[in-house]
C-alpha cells in the first residue's frame, strides 16, 4: 500500500464527535490546576486553553460536545493525548459476534462460553484441532479449518462470517468479566475508534500458593498494559494492544496477516494507526487469562514473540526500533555512562541546552523554567531507562562479548541490570498503587532480566533467519 492510498484512508475516516460525547481532562497535566496551561501526553507537549475553551469546560476538566467549537476542543484534547474520553452511549452486545480462535483447547472454550453465555453470538473458529471442538448453547456455531492455518486465518475467517458490526477476539484461554463489553463499546460512540481493548490480568491471581513464574506473569505479563487508560499509538508507552482480547469496527478491520504466526496483533494495529483510525486502551474492562506456570514455557513463549521484531521491522521501519532518541538526548547519555566528572558536566550542558530551548516554547507558563528543568531532566532520566533496556534486552549478546572483554564494561553493565530491573519494579508498583506488588525488587530483577534474555535471543534469531537487522537499529532524531 503506498503513502498516498494511506493519506487517503486516513482522510475518509470520520472524526467529529457526535453530541453528548464527553472528554475529562487528565488533571495530572493541569499545573496547580490551572486548566489554562496543559503539560502532558506522549510526547510531551503544551496546550494552552484561550477564554474561549476555557468556557467550555467544566471546573473539573469535563468537556460536553454540544457544537463544532466543542467538537474541535475535544478531538485536540484527545488527540493529544492530554484528555480521555467518556462516552455516554455506545452499541449494544448483541451488536457484537465474539469470534474465538482455538487449537486443541476443549476446557478453554467450554470455560469460556459460559462466561459470555447469553451476551452476543459467538463464532468458535477450530484451527485443525487433533480433536475437534464441541460447542453447545443458543447463538454458538463452530467453523472447521481441516488443518493448522494459524490464529491469523482462525481470526479471519470467523470476522468473515459474522454479520454485526463489531467483532470481539476473545483467545480460548481467556475469562471476561461479566460487563466487560458494555465498558468497552462506549469508546465506539467516537466514529474514528477502530480497536477497543480491556486490561488482561492474570486468571490466578488471587489464588494463594501460586509458583513464582506465574506469580511473575500475573504481576507483570507482557499482555497486561497497565492501569492508566489511554490512546494506543506507536512510539508511546502503550504502541498496541494484544490479540488475546479486543474489539474491533468491522469497518476498520484490517485483517490479520496470515503469514505471521507471531506479533500479528502488533501489525494489525499498527496498520490501523496509519489508515487514521484511533485505538483505545481501557484498564476499566477486564478479561483474565490463564497464564503459564512454569519458568520454561514463560521464557520460551518470550523467545518467541521476539522473533516477530524482525517481520515487524520489515512492514513498519522505525515503528519496531529498539531506541528512539535525539541526538543531544544520546549524547547526555553517553556522557552519563562514562561515570566520569568530565561525562557529568557534558551531560549537564546538553540538559541546561535543552531546558533554556524548552523554557522559550513554554511561553507564558507559569513556573516556566521549574517546568522545562523537570521536563528535561525527566527526558533524561527516560533516556538511560531506554538504553538500559536496550543493552539488557535487545543488544545483550554484544553487551556479553563487551563484558568478557573488558572488565570496566562488566562492571557497568551489572550495575545497569540491577539498576534498571529496580527502578521498573517502583515504577510499576508507584502506577498500580491498589494490588500489592507480585514480588519484591531483587526476585522481579532477576527475572526481568531472564524475561530480557529470552526475548533478545528470539530477537537476534528472527533477524538472523529473515536476514533482516531492522529490528535492532536505533533510531535518532535530531
Amino acid at each position: 500500500m503506498t503513502a498516498v492510498d494511506d493519506a487517503a484512508r486516513s482522510a475518509a475516516v470520520d472524526t467529529r464527535l457526535p453530541d453528548g460525547f464527553q472528554v475529562q481532562i487528565d488533571m495530572r497535566c493541569a499545573r496547580r490546576h490551572d486548566l489554562r496551561y496543559l503539560v502532558g501526553g506522549s510526547p510531551t507537549r503544551m496546550l494552552r486553553l484561550s477564554d474561549a475553551a476555557l468556557g467550555m469546560t467544566s471546573a473539573d476538566g469535563r468537556i460536553e460536545v454540544c457544537d463544532n467549537a466543542t467538537r474541535t476542543l475535544s478531538r485536540r484534547l484527545l488527540d493529544a493525548g492530554i484528555a480521555h474520553p467518556r462516552p455516554m452511549f455506545g452499541p449494544k452486545p448483541d451488536d457484537v459476534t465474539i469470534v474465538v480462535p482455538v487449537r486443541g483447547n476443549q476446557a478453554g472454550v467450554d470455560r469460556l462460553l459460559a462466561a459470555v453465555a447469553g451476551t452476543s453470538p459467538v463464532i468458535v473458529v477450530d484451527d485443525g484441532s487433533p480433536e475437534p471442538i464441541h460447542v453447545t448453547g443458543d447463538g454458538v456455531r463452530v467453523i472447521r479449518f481441516g488443518h493448522n492455518r494459524g490464529p491469523s486465518a482462525a481470526r479471519n475467517a470467523g470476522a468473515a462470517a459474522a454479520t454485526t458490526d463489531f467483532v470481539a477476539f476473545l483467545d480460548s484461554d481467556v475469562v471476561p468479566s461479566a460487563e466487560w463489553l458494555t465498558m468497552l463499546l462506549g469508546h465506539f460512540s467516537d466514529p474514528s475508534v477502530g480497536i477497543v481493548a480491556p486490561r488482561i490480568v492474570g486468571l490466578s491471581r488471587t489464588r494463594h500458593g501460586v509458583g513464582l513464574a506465574e506469580r511473575y506473569e500475573n504481576g507483570y505479563s507482557s499482555l497486561d498494559m497497565g492501569p492508566a487508560e489511554c490512546a494506543v499509538v506507536p512510539g508511546t508507552p502503550t504502541p498496541y494492544v494484544p490479540s488475546a482480547a479486543m474489539v474491533v469496527r468491522r469497518c476498520a478491520f484490517e485483517e490479520f496477516d496470515e503469514s505471521l504466526r507471531v506479533a500479528e496483533d502488533v501489525d494489525l494495529c499498527w496498520r490501523t494507526h496509519k489508515a487514521g483510525w484511533r485505538i483505545r486502551y481501557d484498564p476499566v474492562a477486564e478479561v483474565a487469562h490463564d497464564h503459564r506456570t512454569d519458568l520454561r514455557s514463560v521464557l520460551d513463549r518470550r523467545r518467541y514473540y521476539g522473533t516477530g521484531a524482525a517481520h515487524l521491522a520489515d512492514r513498519h521501519g522505525g515503528f519496531a526500533a529498539p531506541v528512539v532518541m535525539s541526538i543531544p538526548m544520546v549524547a547526555a547519555v553517553i556522557a552519563l555512562l562514562t561515570r566520569t566528572k568530565i561525562g557529568l558536566a557534558i551531560a549537564l550542558i546538553i540538559v541546561g541546552h535543552i531546558s533554556i530551548r524548552l523554557r522559550g516554547r513554554l511561553g507564558d507558563l507559569p513556573g516556566a523554567s521549574v517546568v522545562a528543568t523537570q521536563m528535561s531532566t525527566r527526558a533524561v532520566g527516560f533516556g538511560m531507562l531506554q538504553a538500559g533496556g536496550a543493552i539488557c534486552r535487545h543488544y545483550w549478546p554484544v553487551a556479553a562479548v563487551l563484558a568478557v572483554v573488558s572488565g570496566r564494561f562488566r562492571n557497568l553493565a551489572i550495575e545497569i541490570a540491577v539498576a534498571e530491573g529496580v527502578v521498573a519494579w517502583v515504577r510499576t508498583v508507584l502506577a498500580d498503587p491498589s494490588t500489592a506488588p507480585a514480588m519484591g525488587p531483587l526476585t522481579f530483577t532477576a527475572l526481568r532480566r531472564l524475561d530480557d534474555l529470552a526475548y533478545g535471543a528470539g530477537l537476534w534469531q528472527g533477524a538472523f533467519t529473515q536476514r533482516d537487522f531492522g529490528a535492532l537499529r536505533p533510531v535518532f532524531t535530531k
